[in-house]
């Protein structure tokens, strides 16, 4: 592993296998795994599902190399055709009618649905977070209130944050699951009921909150199957998909070994047992392709599918498991559901290299934020 040099807190995690002498180590790999899970979220957001690659180098000639705005145009957007009172697609109700969209949740910015190429983070500006990584800033913060995971007020949070007026966040859209679980809330089931099931439930955006729910669980807990178990229920709140508990649990176990292991010793095994949660993914098959673009969208889509973006995040990170950075880029420009998935993609190779780009992390809209509220989640795991 390649350390970077700079501020290691010799946190006194309670982690199993962890002693006082390689205690910075793990303080650094796991400031550079958020540090990396934001800038994957962020560089990726402009081009936010753009299906089609061409398009992204036409936005942006070379390619996506570093933090931009948001463009006004999105090639490939079906936000017009996304329900406004429901997970997935679905008729969009008059601006007159009450609407989950508008009305309970993304509060004043109904205005901006039901416009043909309308871009899903619209006028959002270079180095911005999308939702989902904002939702996970959120539940960073009731961790580090709380030095423990509660699921019941972890959720209540949840619903604080979305339901605030005005927003508290700047995206313009919020996926099928949002919406889902709002419309199911607001029918009158309870909090811990409202997981909607469409038909991208199983999905990488996920995953999202989960990275750093584990990072805690697993410094905090010191077991594996609780960390687990504490995932699986806060998945299961928002995303109640038996095959998506399965990767989530291989993620957690990934985060795990990727912790423990030895300075030398290589990520691949850990990076080919993380596979297994989906049949037939062999990575060593996969790295002999001859093109990311190849691999991710060909082979495998490069939509949120979980049984596509996790063989596809997997792949980037065996690929680039040296460089966060180049990791990050070749992400972002095989397009699609990028920015989630890039978030999970920064999250694992930051564990391995125990560095981040700073180059790109110094683009961060709310780097300052957002560097105080890692650092306090990592206080927090003492």
């Amino acid at each position: 592993m390649n350390y970077a040099s700079g501020d290691t807190k010799q946190t006194d995690f309670k982690y199993l296998g962890i002693t006082y002498a390689n205690r910075p180590v793990i303080a650094q790999s796991t400031r550079a795994a958020m540090q990396s899970f934001f800038v994957g979220d962020a560089l990726s957001m402009p081009v936010h599902w753009f299906y089609n690659p061409l398009d992204i180098q036409r936005a942006f000639p070379g390619g996506v190399q570093q933090m931009h705005d948001a463009p006004e145009h999105h090639p490939s957007s079906i936000m017009s055709l996304h329900s406004t009172n429901a997970g997935g697609r679905g008729k969009q109700g008059s601006a007159e009618s009450h609407q989950i969209v508008g009305d309970v949740i993304l509060k004043g910015k109904r205005r901006y649905w039901g416009i043909a190429n309308q871009h899903y983070h619209q006028g959002m500006p270079a180095g911005e977070n999308t939702l989902n990584a904002w939702c996970a800033r959120e539940l960073m913060r009731g961790l580090t209130s709380r030095q423990k995971y509660d699921g019941e007020k972890s959720l209540q949070d949840y619903i604080d944050f979305m339901t605030a007026d005005p927003c508290c966040h700047p995206d313009t859209y919020a996926e099928s699951y949002h919406r889902g679980f709002f419309a199911n809330l607001t029918d009158g089931a309870k909090p811990d009921q409202c997981g909607a099931v469409t038909h991208d439930t199983p999905s990488i955006g996920g995953l999202v909150t989960i990275v750093p729910l584990a990072i805690f669980s697993l410094l905090k807990e010191s077991s594996l199957s609780s960390a687990q178990a504490i995932c699986q229920q806060h998945l299961h709140y928002t995303h109640p998909d038996p095959q998506l508990a399965k990767v989530g649990d291989a993620l957690v176990k990934l985060i795990n070994d990727l912790l423990n292991r030895s300075e030398n010793e290589d990520a691949m095994p850990f990076l080919n047992e993380a596979a297994k949660c989906i049949p037939k993914t062999r990575l060593e098959t996969l790295l002999r392709a001859p093109s990311d673009l190849h691999v991710i969208g060909r082979l495998y889509s490069s939509a949120c599918y979980i049984t596509d973006s996790w063989p596809s995040m997997l792949y980037l990170a065996a690929k680039y498991h040296h460089d966060v950075k180049t990791a990050l880029i070749a992400n972002t420009n095989v397009g699609g559901e990028n920015a989630h998935r890039g978030a999970v993609l920064g999250s694992i190779v930051g564990l391995i290299t125990g560095t981040t780009s700073e180059a790109l992390y110094g683009q961060l809209l709310n780097k300052n934020a957002i560097t105080d509220e890692i650092e306090q989640l990592l206080t927090a795991c003492h």
